[in-house]
């Protein structure tokens, strides 16, 4: 078992040189079933999500390719060590990023030196600097929203660390929404058992004197009364004494669901950002970057070729050149050079779906059903304004979410000709940079489309 582990471990290190000593070396082998291929595997507790989450199925494909295990599966579990030791203690035996993924939440390397900045993240990037180092000022709270997989968290973490940075003793909090639900639960529970307030009073302490508190998802508050309600008592305490917050979703503050009204008029009193799906220029840098981040040489045709044909979000692009990579690692005689033949072969089924998933069709429905016109309106002649908005809405749509031409999106809007499409698509695209609501409306749109 030990031996087996040793050589994942060598192929982990090549795999992931810069996250090898912090998320790899404190992972020890437990247990080895020979018969059923299962590795079971034990991590610090504050490591095991991330390890679940991001590294399992790199561990198994390693395996199963690299080492030749049929079948072969990794379970992670803890090894019962606890993220509240003393701090001389810890300070002994851990780096300081593990220091601050255990007392803050922050993990390494999602910093603002590692985030890919473009035109669909821009402002969310300007203000969440800002923040970084005027926290408690005029945006606060700052909410960031955007769909999945587009690096609100980075974002969101980026000022956690930055931050920290400029004010290492500050005290500084970055949780999910979803764990402040299950902290306030716990000590509820507590509370109930030992007629004691005091682990709802623990609970208070920990998060009222924060000097800065970032939370995930706040959309999962949706439907939690009781949480709600503590949210907004920690909000109170934080906000109007120049303490800030930070706050992701993945939807307008508007368009929370079943969230107090109070509370979203709390959330709307700061700054709200969008996160856009990447333009296609800053999915190639985001492909370049993380390649870089693994040691890999991509040359820049392959990232070309890959952000040509994957445009939905981050998390997309940066599995898809994992994928890249672990297939190259595992096929020596192919060489250490990646070639857009090797991203074919790879890719070629999550080419197809995404090639086939939007159509333009399917955008003209949509934003029909959403500005409550016809479709037939796409394709007439007809000018006035609630028709002639949505219908270039839709063309800079097909632009942006398909690989049709101008002229196949023009012969597909009425025969339109190409100048048509280019002056929708421009005007689309300038006036989405004042129009806030304008903004709002294409970010919904897209989602919706994406699916």
């Amino acid at each position: 078992m030990l031996e087996l582990w040793q050589k994942l471990l060598q192929e982990l290190n090549t795999l992931f040189p810069q996250a090898f000593e912090i998320w790899f070396q404190p992972i020890k082998p437990v247990q080895w079933n020979e018969k059923t291929g299962e590795l079971t595997l034990a991590a610090p507790s504050a490591k095991v999500n991330t390890l679940r989450q991001t590294y399992r199925t790199v561990i198994e494909q390693l395996g199963r390719g690299q080492l030749g295990i049929k079948p072969f599966s990794v379970e992670i579990i803890s090894n019962g060590a606890s993220a509240a030791e003393p701090e001389a203690a810890a300070s002994d035996k851990r780096s300081s990023d593990e220091e601050r993924l255990e007392k803050t939440g922050l993990l390494p390397g999602l910093t603002f030196e590692n985030y890919v900045h473009g035109n669909a993240n821009q402002l969310a990037v300007a203000a969440a600097e800002h923040v970084a180092t005027s926290a408690g000022g005029q945006y606060n709270p700052l909410y960031i929203y955007g769909g999945v997989g587009l690096g609100k968290t980075h974002l969101m973490q980026a000022i956690g660390h930055r931050y920290l940075d400029l004010h290492p003793k500050a005290k500084v909090r970055c949780v999910s929404a979803q764990d402040f639900i299950n902290e306030f639960a716990a000590a509820t529970r507590e509370s109930g058992a030992t007629n004691s307030q005091k682990a709802l009073q623990q609970f208070d302490e920990r998060y009222r004197t924060l000097d800065l508190l970032l939370i995930d998802d706040v959309q999962s508050f949706s439907g939690a009364k009781g949480s709600q309600a503590q949210f907004f008592r920690t909000f109170e305490a934080l906000v109007p004494h120049s303490k800030q917050l930070v706050l992701t979703s993945d939807t307008y503050t508007k368009g929370l669901k079943d969230i107090a009204p109070r509370l979203i008029s709390r959330l709307t009193q700061g700054l709200t950002v969008a996160i856009e799906p990447p333009e296609f220029e800053m999915r190639i840098a985001i492909l370049l970057n993380k390649a870089k981040a693994f040691n890999i040489d991509l040359p820049e045709e392959v990232a070309t070729f890959i952000a040509k044909r994957l445009k939905s979000n981050v998390r997309e692009l940066e599995g898809a050149l994992q994928q890249v990579i672990a297939f190259q690692q595992f096929q020596p005689s192919l060489g250490k050079v990646i070639t857009i033949d090797v991203a074919k072969r790879v890719l070629r089924d999550q080419f197809s779906v995404n090639n086939n998933s939007v159509t333009i069709e399917n955008i003209q429905k949509t934003v029909a059903d959403y500005y409550k016109i016809k479709v037939a309106d796409m394709f007439s002649k007809r000018r006035p304004r609630n028709i002639a908005l949505p219908r270039q809405i839709a063309m800079y749509l097909a632009k942006e979410l398909t690989q049709h031409s101008l002229p196949e999106i023009g012969a597909n809007f009425g025969g339109r000709d190409h100048t048509t499409v280019m002056h929708a698509v421009r005007k689309i695209a300038q006036e989405r940079k004042t129009d806030a609501d304008l903004n709002h409306e294409l970010h919904v749109l897209k989602q919706i489309i994406i699916g």
